[in-house]
């Protein structure tokens, strides 16, 4: 068992004052100490280990300079936000980081009043942060707002919209980019290090200030004077400093700085504070740096399951909906030159790895990173052009290019397919992950059909259904994990809905993961004599006609959804009823709460009453 005892420094410093009173020796020990804290929980826990090594000096240095939580440090997704915990009074529950009862995986406010805003979703940190920094403006605070982003969230636009916004408000912000993977300003050999040397300076930024201050009193006189002037202007920056975008947007640029150097990275937050202005401090972190394991394979310890500390191994994991949707467009796609597959940054997450290994050399997969909007439009795009394009997304993450699924998809009928993956609840991520809201806003768009499997023979089913014989927008939505277990087995052939009938006059109606649980419940039931007929759907937009003629027999009728419930399945399956003249008793069970914390599948489940043990009971009391 792991002994907090032994790691002195993280146990005996009260946190995060006494930082401060470290010299350079306790810091590189206090850093060794964290990294060995957090391969050792993760690999009984799993979460997200790469990111978290990498930001770990990152972090003991914001501490160290800034005063939190008067100043306050918004995470960029809060992937990198572990150390973060650790040095925020929550080392004694660290051990039970996202699990039910335990503390998150992501920044709440509501946890610790040192996570100054929510995060789960990339590239929303510096808007939120700009918007704490311009509220302390406006109340004579005079504490600085860090905002920490990692170079992956610099693929969303939403990153932009806000330096563009930010950069010349002259506020007190501070954006941190960790930049462990793709160089966005390349630095090559002597020169790269002078001038990161000399950003890092008094003389560099008086230098800097100098020269802006000497530009604007240059007078503009027509217009051809004040294009050459402005022309010059540039190219004088350039050739002095070394002008990049950042700048260009109004920020004061520090960097690139060594992320693991301690004492530099001190030296170069405290210039930053100094400034009193918006300034990005570009930073170089090694992803998994300090275990080998993760620093070899970063993606693979990225956000990772439980694994051996020794060895690096990972436990194994069995088949799940994501490996057989990656595997089946695979195949499809061998006897089909027309499809590609898009991913948002999640090619390994969204079962992908197989495609991208066969077909991205044949220019057929595409990572557009960040940029769930883009992907969105791109996908409508190919199809436009006669391809068949396969978007796999996580449901949480598709609610982010709803207006493009509407404006771009819909209006004009495109024919794309919308793999959603991690439909329903995902457990251990938490609230700002879980797949609630996919099956009612799909829905709700016009000419939008949409798939929801309960079985692998199902999704493979729904995909052929989906690419050959369905028009315009297309969702195959499916659970994170395997499928259900079912004891009788059902029939072998798929179909849009499966009734079966016992002889009962209730009907329970499910679709996807959550039929498995509703079949145990009436297995049960008819052990103890109480017996009821069920119907799954497996196509749930449009409803099929036929199902409602079928419900319309039944005496009561219980609809069971893991989604929310206002404007939800069941209820437009119970409206549609009653506009067919059904007069019999109707009732929902679904998730009232879609915000639920950190916790198992099954927890959730049973919190939300999804669960087959509290679907027995419900069934039986309500009609028996």
């Amino acid at each position: 068992m792991f002994d907090l005892a032994n790691f002195n420094l993280l146990h005996t410093l009260k946190f995060p004052q006494d930082l401060r009173k470290l010299n350079e020796e306790q810091q590189k020990n206090l850093c060794w100490e964290i990294r060995q804290r957090l391969i050792r929980t993760l690999s009984s826990t799993g979460g997200h280990l790469a990111s978290n090594l990498g930001a770990v000096e990152l972090t003991v240095a914001l501490h160290t300079v800034f005063d939190l939580p008067q100043d306050q440090i918004v995470w960029d997704v809060g992937h990198q936000s572990y150390t973060h915990k650790l040095l925020t009074g929550r080392l004694k529950n660290f051990s039970k980081i996202r699990q039910e009862g335990g503390i998150s995986g992501f920044p709440r406010p509501s946890e610790s009043e040192y996570d100054a805003f929510i995060g789960g979703h990339a590239s929303t940190s510096v808007s939120a942060a700009y918007g704490l920094a311009k509220a302390k403006t406006l109340t004579g605070d005079r504490h600085h707002v860090i905002a920490v982003v990692g170079d992956g969230a610099f693929t969303g636009g939403m990153v932009y919209e806000a330096l563009n916004n930010a950069g010349r408000s002259g506020d007190r912000l501070i954006v941190v980019l960790n930049d462990n993977h793709m160089s966005i300003s390349e630095s090559v050999g002597s020169l790269a290090r002078y001038l990161a040397e000399k950003r890092t300076t008094q003389g560099y930024a008086q230098l800097k200030d100098t020269v802006e201050q000497a530009l604007l009193k240059i007078p503009l006189v027509g217009n051809t004077a004040r294009d050459m002037i402005y022309n010059s202007k540039a190219l004088l920056r350039q050739t002095i400093y070394h002008s990049n975008m950042f700048e260009d947007f109004g920020f004061d640029y520090l960097g690139p700085v060594d992320g693991h150097d301690i004492p530099l990275l001190v030296q170069t937050f405290r210039r930053a504070k100094a400034l009193e202005k918006p300034v990005l401090v570009h930073i170089n972190t090694i992803k998994g740096k300090g275990y080998p394991y993760a620093e070899k394979n970063p993606s693979t310890f990225h956000g990772v399951g439980k694994f051996d500390y020794e060895s690096g191994e990972l436990k194994p994991s069995s088949e799940n909906f994501s490996s057989v949707f990656g595997q089946e467009l695979v195949r499809l796609a061998q006897e089909d030159d027309r499809i590609c597959a898009i991913t948002a940054a999640m090619q390994g997450g969204t079962g992908l790895d197989g495609f991208a290994k066969q077909f991205e050399p044949k220019n057929r997969f595409f990572d557009v990173g960040i940029a769930e909007e883009h992907a969105v439009t791109f996908a409508c795009g190919l199809a436009a052009g006669g391809m068949l394009p396969v978007f796999a997304v996580y449901s949480t993450f598709l609610q982010r290019g709803f207006d493009q699924l509407i404006h771009d998809a819909a209006i004009e009928q495109q024919h794309v397919l919308l793999a959603v993956d991690r439909a329903g609840l995902v457990g251990d991520d938490g609230e700002t992950h879980q797949g609630m809201f996919d099956a009612a806003f799909l829905s709700q768009i016009p000419g939008t059909t949409v798939y929801s499997p309960a079985t692998f023979a199902d999704l493979r089913y729904a995909m052929q259904k989906a690419l050959y014989e369905t028009d315009g927008l297309v969702a195959v939505r499916y659970p994170r994990g395997g499928e259900p277990t079912f004891s009788p087995k059902l029939p072998e052939e798929p179909a849009e809905w499966l009734h079966l009938k016992y002889g009962g006059e209730t009907l329970v109606i499910s679709y996807g993961r959550e039929f498995g649980e509703v079949y145990r419940a009436a297995q049960s039931l008819a052990e103890r004599g109480k017996t009821v007929d069920l119907l799954k759907l497996h196509r749930i937009a449009p409803l099929p006609e036929a199902c409602i003629a079928l419900a319309k027999r039944y005496r009561t009728i219980l609809f069971v959804e893991e989604g929310i419930r206002s404007g939800g399945i069941g209820e437009h399956f119970l409206s549609r009823l009653s506009d067919a003249g059904y007069i019999g008793r109707m009732t929902i069970q679904a998730v009232e709460n879609p915000f639920l914390p950190q916790m198992s599948v099954a927890s959730a489940l049973h919190r939300c009453g999804l669960d087959s043990d509290t679907l027995e009971e419900q069934i039986a009391a309500l009609y028996f």
